[in-house]
C-alpha cells in the first residue's frame, strides 16, 4: 500500500489550498451572514479548472482522478462550507451523471459548459414526499410525440438558481412488478413552465443556493432523456455513491478547519496561569479530534481509490460519508467547547462550522440511510 499522494494530486491540493486561502476564506463570514451566493468565486474556480477536475480534457475537464477531486473539495470546504457544498454538488451531482450516462451529443452540449465552469450543475431528485425514499417519486414524465411533458415539484435542490440545466428524475411508467420506472431528464432552466424559487431560510450553508423546482407541463425533446430510460433509479444510486465521497471530503475539510482553530486557541488561551492546551481535559479532546479527522480522511481516500480503479465502492462510500459527517459534527461541537463562551460568538467562526456541518449528516442520504446501505452491503 502506498499512502503517498502523486505529484499531480499534491499539485492540485496545493493549488486549491492557495486559491481557497486567498479567494474563499476571506469571504466566508460575509457569505454566511448575507446568504449571498459567491458568483465571482465560482467564475474564478471555473477559470482554474476546478469544476472539471474528474472529467477528461475533451469535455472541458482537467483529466484528474477522484482522489484529486476529493482533495479539492476538502480544501474548499475548509475555507467555506457554503462554497464547498455548491462545489461538490456541481461536480458530483450536476456534471457527473452526464459524464457517466450521457450520449456523446449530450456530453458536448451539457457537460462541456459544466466542466469548463461556464455554468453550475444541479440534480433534481428530492421531493416533498420522496427524499431517501426515491421510489416514492411523484414527478411524472409522459411521452407526447417527440417530447416529454413533465409535471411535479422538487425541493432542497442545490445550485438550481445558478444552473442552465437541471437533471430531473421523473416516473415514466411501471415495470413488470408494478414498481415505478424512474428516468432522468436534462431540463434547461429557461423552459416554459419551469419555475425555480430560492426562498429557503437555512440554519447553515447559507451562501449555497438551495431551490424549490416546480414543473408545470414542461416540454423537453425526448433526446434529453439521460442514459437508459428504465435504469434511471440505478443510475442516480451510482451518482449518489460518488456524491457521498465528496460529502465525506467536505466534512473532513470543515472538521479540519474547526480543529485548527481549536488547537490555536487552546495554545493562546491562558487560565490558572497556563495555556489551556496544558490541561489533560483539553489535550484529550484535541487528540480525539485529530485522530478521527485522519481516520475519516483515509476512508475518503480509500473510497475514491476504489472508484478510480473501477472496483465496487458503494459500502466504502457510505462508510466514509457516515463516519466523516458524524465525526465532523463532534469535532465542530468540541471546537466550540474548547473556545468556551467565545466559541458561541460569530467572530470565532467555529459556530458557523457547526451550523454548516450539520447538513452533512442529512444530505445525500441521512446517517440512518447510510447504516441501511451498509447493512445491505453486508448481506443483512
Amino acid at each position: 500500500m502506498n499512502f503517498e499522494l502523486t505529484k499531480e494530486q499534491l499539485m492540485i491540493r496545493n493549488m486549491v489550498r492557495d486559491f481557497a486561502d486567498k479567494e474563499i476564506r476571506p469571504k466566508a463570514e460575509h457569505v454566511d451572514r448575507t446568504g449571498e451566493f459567491p458568483v465571482e468565486t465560482f467564475k474564478k474556480m471555473g477559470a482554474l479548472g476546478l469544476l472539471g477536475i474528474p472529467f477528461p480534457e475533451e469535455y472541458g475537464g482537467s483529466g484528474g482522478d477522484t482522489i484529486s477531486y476529493a482533495l479539492a473539495v476538502e480544501e474548499v470546504g475548509n475555507a467555506c462550507g457554503s462554497t464547498g457544498l455548491s462545489y461538490a454538488a456541481a461536480v458530483s451531482l450536476g456534471a457527473s451523471p452526464i459524464y457517466y450516462f450521457g450520449t456523446e451529443e449530450q456530453k458536448q452540449k451539457f457537460l462541456v459548459p459544466l466542466a469548463s465552469g461556464e455554468t453550475l450543475g444541479s440534480f433534481g431528485l428530492t421531493e416533498p414526499n420522496a427524499g431517501s425514499d426515491a421510489g416514492g417519486t411523484r414527478t411524472k414524465a409522459v411521452l407526447d410525440g417527440d417530447e416529454y411533458i413533465i409535471n411535479g415539484e422538487k425541493c432542497w435542490i442545490t445550485n438550481a438558481g445558478y444552473a442552465r440545466t437541471v437533471t430531473v428524475t421523473a416516473v415514466t411508467g411501471k415495470d413488470e412488478r408494478g414498481k415505478n420506472i424512474i428516468s432522468a431528464f436534462l431540463v434547461p432552466t429557461d423552459t416554459p413552465g419551469f419555475t425555480i424559487n430560492s426562498n429557503y431560510e437555512k440554519m447553515g450553508l447559507r451562501g449555497s443556493n438551495t431551490s424549490e423546482l416546480v414543473l408545470e407541463d414542461v416540454r423537453i425533446p425526448k433526446e434529453n432523456i439521460l442514459g437508459d430510460p428504465k435504469k434511471g433509479f440505478k443510475q442516480f444510486l451510482y451518482t449518489l455513491d460518488g456524491g457521498r465521497i465528496s460529502i465525506a471530503a467536505l466534512s473532513v475539510g470543515i472538521a479540519q478547519a474547526a480543529f485548527d482553530r481549536a488547537l490555536a486557541y487552546a495554545k493562546e488561551r491562558v487560565q490558572f496561569g497556563q495555556p489551556i492546551s496544558k490541561f489533560q481535559a483539553i489535550q484529550f479532546k484535541l487528540a480525539d479530534m485529530a485522530m478521527e479527522i485522519e481516520l475519516a480522511r483515509n476512508m475518503v481516500f480509500k473510497a475514491a481509490w476504489l472508484k478510480d480503479n473501477n472496483k465496487p465502492f458503494t459500502k466504502e462510500a457510505s462508510y466514509a460519508k457516515l463516519f466523516a459527517s458524524e465525526m465532523a459534527f463532534r469535532t465542530c461541537n468540541q471546537a466550540i467547547q474548547i473556545h468556551g463562551g467565545y466559541g458561541y460568538m460569530r467572530e470565532y467562526e467555529v459556530e458557523r462550522m457547526l451550523r454548516d456541518v450539520k447538513l452533512m449528516e442529512i444530505g445525500e442520504g441521512t446517517s440512518e440511510v447510510q447504516r441501511l446501505v451498509i447493512s445491505r452491503q453486508l448481506g443483512c
